[in-house]
């Protein structure tokens, strides 16, 4: 087996200076987890065999020629992007659309269709280099919003293939998501359910993509898992941890026991506080030293006593944004240190640098406070290795945006909101008063966690929920797998005298539409029905939920048997319409104006009256609403059937009221009971057609259309797959 991680680029860049290549490893959190994952399966011998494939840099032809062998043996393959179209697909739509769009900055927000078709363009780039190399015991764990597209486009190529996909930015909620032009949210939601499981940091981020895939794509999850074509999809949550020993072990090293003796000397044994990000307008930095500021201006015991640390490590140093907000950041420490400095104190140490591992040890160890206020984020690592890396000797108060992930798991931090001033200044007073005994409690607690759950449980975690993914999709299309016994049903077809084909109309004949009357039988559909009946051998039956009105209408010229309103109507071949058994609908005017309510209050709704039953529909109607607006519609529906004959059926976007005493397989037995037929074949979509699959002699062939429990033997994914099935029946004649 072998792991192909993909992301946007390449744990390491590749830098070309006057005909001079040079490597550079990255230091970023998804590369730090990652390698830390494989690290440990080394360690304890398990398989490791992986390779990296992303963008490695802006390199010339001739370089990724010379380049080849040096990759191969960093287990990499790298792929090439044009300039410019890199530019607008990273610096364009990643960091001008989705990137401000997820963190709930959407009037940063650039919506530019040329954006987008460059990373449509980019996904498949990526496509295409993984299919060529692609191998069929491999697992592909693709990364992060740059790749939104990909695990739907290889899922098109290679249907079987093991995907796993991991966003480590926040999804937002439906009222963000749905900024996006339609066009765009529709791809991207099939883009990442291409995979067979979807990965989130949070409950709340995987909460708001079920809603998002129920609104823009109708599709319902039960318990984490939502049937996709033909296809179970896992949607779960998995808080990213850090590699806690590497944290917790690294103060023992000389040379940071040296660093932080010296920068205790250099504060001047003051109590520190630590502001440590990225450049980027969604950490809230600016909040943090307005709010730093506000403590001073109400704590003025505390002038002379503490520094903040503020460490703000270069980011997209090229966009006039990021560069105005250096600028901000900037003036604002100038303004605080202005005000309250004096000659032996300065309340701000400011440093625009990057960090090396000890350095951040370091750093870390001599904190006394952590300040760590996202307005939005993923998980953020930072509080994370800040509590891992605190020694039991080490003061330790860590404060904590509740806006980023990681603060679904730092309960015993102090909690605040990043966007009030007033909070956060009073959250670092409580900090820098907070006794020693309850600082070690809290961190305890804290520590425990992440050592528990590290990057080694997420990595494991997630690969395990995988293949039992893929080992339920292995036995559901096995137990059901039309293709194992296609050959055996052609050839019995073939071989019959007498052949009895039931057939459900819609969601098996024809796909599902948004108002009834729209789902009219096709030309081919028609067509298909005649060639069948053509042959003297094959009986037809038509099964459907419809009145015989509708199906006289449609089917009328046919010379095939009918079922209608789920099997309170049959009509044999050239003989009218007979009801089951005599039905008392006297029930029908009352049970009117219990639906009148509901559609009343569910804009979309509609009755649909029948000679025998009513059906509620509301697949034109809100879908969060609707869920609602059911249960309620079902709790009155069972009051008023109490002790009658009457039952609901809870369709596909539809609650019907019937007898009960009737159903489809009390129909198909008029047919199945007329002669000796040594070829049955019956097929349906729904509840209502298990019926007739519980009635069928032990050698007929059953077929359910979708997914889900059914007492049929075998199952297919789609209406179209009936439709070539029929087809090749045909012309075996």
């Amino acid at each position: 087996m072998r792991y192909l991680i993909v992301s946007n680029r390449l744990p390491f860049t590749v830098t070309q200076t006057d005909k001079k290549l040079e490597f550079k490893n990255s230091s970023g959190g998804l590369v730090s987890s990652i390698n830390s994952f494989f690290d440990h399966g080394k360690k304890t011998s398990s398989s490791t065999d992986y390779l990296w494939i992303g963008w490695p840099g802006n390199l010339s032809a001739d370089a990724f020629k010379q380049l080849k062998p040096k990759f191969k043996s960093k287990k990499s393959l790298p792929i090439s992007l044009p300039t410019e179209t890199f530019e607008n697909f990273y610096e364009g739509f990643c960091n001008k659309i989705i990137w401000p769009l997820f963190h709930y900055f959407p009037t940063y927000t650039v919506f530019n269709v040329k954006y987008w078709k460059e990373y449509e363009k980019v996904n498949q780039i990526f496509a295409d280099e993984i299919l060529k190399i692609l191998k069929p015991a491999d697992v592909i764990w693709i990364h992060d919003y740059h790749l939104m597209l990909l695990p739907n486009l290889i899922r098109q190529k290679s249907p079987d293939v093991k995907i796993g996909f991991f966003l480590h930015i926040p999804f937002p909620s439906y009222e963000v998501f749905r900024l996006l032009p339609s066009k765009w949210r529709i791809s991207l939601l099939k883009g990442i359910l291409g995979a067979d499981l979807v990965g989130f940091h949070t409950f709340d981020y995987t909460q708001y993509f079920y809603r998002c895939m129920l609104r823009i794509l109708g599709y319902e999850h039960s318990f984490g898992k939502v049937s996709v074509g033909d296809r179970v999809v896992r949607i779960e949550t998995f808080p990213l941890g850090i590699d806690y020993q590497k944290f917790s072990s690294a103060s023992s090293d000389r040379e940071i026991k040296k660093q932080k003796r010296k920068l205790i000397q250099n504060f001047a044994h003051k109590k520190i506080i630590l502001s440590l990000d990225r450049l980027d307008y969604t950490k809230g930095v600016i909040n943090r030293l307005k709010a730093y500021e506000l403590f001073l201006e109400k704590n003025p015991r505390w002038l002379k006593k503490v520094v903040l640390v503020l460490v703000t490590i270069p980011s997209r140093t090229e966009v006039e944004q990021y560069q105005i907000m250096k600028q901000q950041i900037e003036e604002l420490v100038s303004n605080i240190n202005g005000h309250f400095a004096s000659l032996d104190w300065t309340p701000i140490s400011y440093q625009y640098k990057s960090l090396n591992f000890k350095e951040l040890i370091a750093l870390y160890g001599i904190s006394d406070v952590a300040l760590v206020t996202p307005l939005r984020d993923g998980m953020n690592l930072i509080a994370k290795e800040y509590i891992a890396s605190k020694q039991e000797d080490e003061d330790a108060v860590l404060i904590l945006s509740e806006m980023a992930g990681s603060s679904k798991e730092l309960t015993e931090a102090i909690l605040v909101n990043p966007n009030s001033k007033e909070e956060i200044a009073e959250a670092i007073k409580q900090a820098l008063d907070m006794p020693r005994r309850d600082q070690k409690k809290h961190l305890d607690k804290m520590q425990d966690h992440l050592q528990k759950f590290d990057v080694v449980k997420w990595g494991e975690d997630f690969m395990k929920t995988l293949d039992l993914v893929k080992l339920e999709q292995f036995k559901l299309k096995n137990k059901f797998s039309l293709s194992s016994v296609h050959k055996k049903l052609l050839t019995d077809f073939y071989g019959a005298k007498r052949r009895l084909i039931l057939l459900d109309y819609d969601g098996t004949l024809v796909p599902y539409f948004k108002r009834p009357n729209l789902a009219k039988p096709s030309r081919e559909v028609l067509k298909l029905l005649k060639e069948i009946i053509n042959e003297k051998r094959n009986e037809l039956v038509l099964f459907s939920g419809r009145d015989r009105k509708v199906m006289f209408e449609w089917f009328g010229k046919l010379n095939i048997g009918f079922v209608g309103e789920h099997g309170l109507l049959f009509k044999e071949k050239w003989v009218d319409w007979k009801l089951i058994k005599p039905l008392n609908t006297s029930w029908k005017s009352k049970a009117t104006s219990i639906l009148q309510l509901y559609v009343d209050q569910l804009p979309g709704s509609f009755i649909e009256e029948k000679e025998h039953s009513l059906a509620w529909h509301y697949r034109l109607s809100d879908p969060e609403l609707a869920s609602v607006k059911t249960k309620e519609l079902i709790d009155d529906l069972v009051s008023f059937i109490s002790n009658t004959d009457l039952q609901i059926l809870h369709g596909s976007k539809v609650i019907e009221l019937k007898n009960s005493t009737v159903n489809k397989g009390t129909a198909a037995a008029q047919f199945l009971n007329r002669e000796n037929f040594d070829f049955i074949l019956s097929i349906g979509d729904d509840g209502t057609d298990e019926d007739v699959f519980l009635n069928l002699p032990e050698q007929a062939y059953s077929i359910k259309v979708g997914t889900g429990q059914t007492n049929a033997k075998f199952q297919v994914s789609n209406h179209q797959k009936v439709v070539e099935l029929l087809k090749e029946l045909v012309k075996i004649g």
